[in-house]
């Protein structure tokens, strides 16, 4: 452990957590008090008077897990939260699964019950340490206060390098309150046996990987969430221009590539674009970036682009091989490896004549086979919703929560990087509302839209008091179709409409009333007629809104791929 210069000073446990989040630049915490931290919290207090940073209250821990879900994904640093122990601890659950699913950079820290107490069934104890070690990407529990500064600094290491993902560290009662000699360890001042985050990159692979794409007549490039965590965005307009491969992309993927761009064939997978899964089961090369061929994509895992070579380019090599055979593998930062590979290929490697063929079949494709928009006659469908909210806000952040409106938006929205935050991997119904917490917080003037569901909203609907609380601007767009909609879709589907426990009209509130009791601006859309201006009215607004719309109620989400059917097998193709 490499310490600074800093001569040691007594303090106690609190003091040296809270002094160690602000060597590492955090500026922001999401939490909520309780017994076993307070000590913490006493700390917190001195800190936000001098100003040094800001605690947001949430309504629910795990609000305050997607709040720091929300701002790592937004800024690209770790996000912070803070819970006490027992319950508050194992409510932070769903969003530590939620953030190592996806791979998201955050820290978060739960009391606990004092040392002398563990393993006694003490009050609101609970082993969290071990709870959370497969949802983890490591864990710690604080035993000395001398320990502390070494271990914020190798949380915040751990996070953020690598693949990232979060780090739990559970701090005993009596450990903030603790007298100890004090000596920071500034951020990046750590090495950690063991852990290494460098990869030298593999010349014969890269040799491998241009000998592949120079036989290639249908190339393909699949990206992921590792393009974004990298900031690869650059690099992969650079190769798929030069080359003119075309690209598609994951629901993580999702701003690594402009889907205005020619090349662009949108998203993948399950409810991806029909031309993308066409793609996927014709291209003759397959290069994955920062991908991890999950099953909602790669649908039938090992027969996934079945007449393929894949080019496999991601930072964990766990994932090398795990569900499709790869014919070229490349660990290591995809930003790093894509400029080598950008440096060492030419155009004589793989020319535009070679694949012209290729590229006129996909755009004749995606004429055949457009994404199904509305129609006039019908009723006020979600998509047209979605549509007209980005096409009046092409430039904010865009959260969404977990169901058909989330497939829609994907499906709708054209984002920029670190502009779409959407659980993927957990599928975590109730992260629109508090994600949306945190990216307003990091970027409080600039426009942050949370599209919903009525299902998906009400299950983290009280974090609109951290809303109100702080008077954050955050923009909410509820489609409101009285269902669970996506699993009413699949008893449509596949259980002979037997729709059970899926209706939510009874029960449920009308939501631009429930805006108005938080003092939140609430508004109802029924009409086609009323929609645009009341979307340019919400986005008009100095202040948080709940837009409610009522949709039509049995839309389905289309294209789709049943289970266990190839990538090409897709169900309700529309033709114009």
């Amino acid at each position: 452990m490499l310490t600074t210069s800093v001569a040691s000073q007594q303090v106690h446990g609190a003091y040296a957590l809270i002094d160690s989040l602000k060597r590492h630049g955090v500026q922001h915490i999401f939490g909520y008090p309780g017994g076993a931290n307070l000590p913490i919290y006493d700390e917190l207090y001195k800190a936000e008077a001098a100003g040094d940073l800001k605690h947001f209250l949430v309504r629910h821990e795990q609000g305050a897990a997607h709040a720091a879900d929300g701002y790592a994904r937004a800024t690209g640093k770790v996000g912070v939260c803070l819970a006490t122990s027992g319950p508050g601890a194992t409510n932070l659950v769903t969003g530590l699964a939620t953030a190592m699913m996806d791979s998201v950079p955050m820290v978060a820290i739960t009391g606990q019950v004092p040392k002398g107490l563990l393993g006694t069934d003490g009050f609101q104890e609970i082993d969290i340490f071990g709870i959370t070690l497969p949802i983890v990407k490591h864990s710690y529990q604080i035993r000395h206060a001398r320990d502390i500064a070494r271990i914020v600094a190798e949380a915040f290491y751990i996070a953020s390098t690598g693949r990232p993902g979060p780090v739990l560290i559970d701090f005993p009662k009596d450990v903030g309150i603790e007298q100890f000699d004090y000596q920071p360890v500034e951020a990046g001042a750590i090495k950690l046996p063991g852990y290494d985050d460098s990869f030298v990159i593999d010349n014969n692979s890269l040799k491998n990987a241009i000998h592949v794409l120079k036989n290639s007549e249908k190339p393909l490039l699949y990206i992921g969430g590792g393009a974004i965590a990298s900031d690869a965005e650059e690099e992969i307009k650079q190769l798929a221009e030069k080359f003119q491969i075309p690209v598609t992309t994951t629901l993580m993927g999702k701003g690594s590539f402009d889907e205005s761009n020619h090349l662009s064939l949108g998203m993948l997978g399950m409810h991806g674009t029909a031309y993308a899964n066409f793609a996927v089961g014709e291209c003759d090369l397959l290069i994955a970036v920062g991908a991890r061929f999950d099953d909602r994509v790669a649908t039938q895992g090992k027969l996934f682009a079945h007449d393929a070579k894949v080019i496999h380019i991601d930072i964990d090599p766990a994932e090398m091989g795990k569900t499709r055979q790869v014919d070229v593998a490349i660990a290591g930062d995809v930003k790093t490896i894509l400029r080598e590979l950008l440096q060492e290929v030419t155009e004589t490697d793989l020319n535009f004549e070679q694949t012209r063929t290729w590229r006129e079949h996909l755009q004749q494709l995606k004429g055949e086979y457009p994404l199904e928009q509305p129609h006039p006659s019908s009723g006020l469908s979600p998509q047209e919703v979605i549509i007209e909210v980005y096409k009046q806000s092409p430039q904010a952040y865009y959260t969404t929560d977990v169901g058909q409106h989330q497939m829609w938006a994907a499906q709708f929205i054209n984002n920029k990087p670190r502009h779409w935050m959407s659980s993927g991997g957990l599928g975590t119904m109730g992260y629109g509302v508090p994600a949306a917490v945190g990216v307003k917080v990091a970027f409080p003037n600039d426009p942050v839209i949370c599209i919903s569901g009525d299902g998906s909203f009400q299950m983290n609907m009280q974090e609109l008091g951290t809303i109100a609380n702080y008077d954050l601007g955050v923009k909410i767009v509820i489609l409101n179709n009285g269902w669970l909609g996506m699993v009413r879709q699949w008893q449509h589907l596949f259980y002979g409409d037997r729709y059970e426990a899926t209706n939510l009209e009874k029960g449920s509130p009308k939501f631009s009333k429930l805006a108005e009791v938080y003092d939140i601006k609430g508004m109802l859309v029924e009409h086609r007629e009323q929609l645009a201006e009341a979307i340019a009215e919400m986005l008009a607004h100095n202040g948080p809104v709940i837009l409610e719309v009522r949709v039509t109620k049995d839309e389905d989400c289309y294209p789709m791929i049943a289970p266990g059917q190839a990538n090409t097998n897709m169900m309700g193709l529309h033709h114009p």
